[in-house]
């Protein structure tokens, strides 16, 4: 929802060159959204939906950050800067979503090991 408000907020500012950004964060959240409510990553073993969740994390806040501080600073229009400040929060959802994810993806490697065929041969 908060990709979809910024996306929104470019359409009306004159920073509209960074519309594509959220457009495409918003576009991928909804597709990682289906794609858990359907259960398609109980389906697709091969893709590990975790580590791509963690991706799309990492990379969004990054680019929201950049584009936000771009569009705080260099424009001076009512939407740009309501822009930027969704994008700064975004920013910040983005960080606890990725801290979030780090942990489950450290859980999911350590409980990995165990199953390693090493680990096999001693029991």
């Amino acid at each position: 929802v908060l990709s979809f408000i910024i996306f929104i907020c470019y359409i009306a500012s004159l920073a509209a060159s960074f519309m594509m950004a959220p457009l495409l964060e918003f576009l991928l959240a909804l597709f990682l959204f289906f794609a858990y409510a359907s259960k398609l990553n109980e389906k697709f073993k091969g893709l590990y939906w975790p580590l791509t969740d963690f991706l799309r994390c990492v990379t969004a806040a990054i680019i929201y950050f950049a584009i936000s501080i771009a569009a705080v600073s260099k424009y001076n229009d009512g939407a740009s800067k309501a822009a930027g400040v969704f994008g700064f929060v975004a920013t910040i959802v983005f960080a606890i979503d990725f801290y979030i994810t780090f942990n489950d993806l450290v859980t999911f490697l350590k409980q990995g090991t165990s199953d390693s065929p090493e680990g096999r041969k001693s029991e």
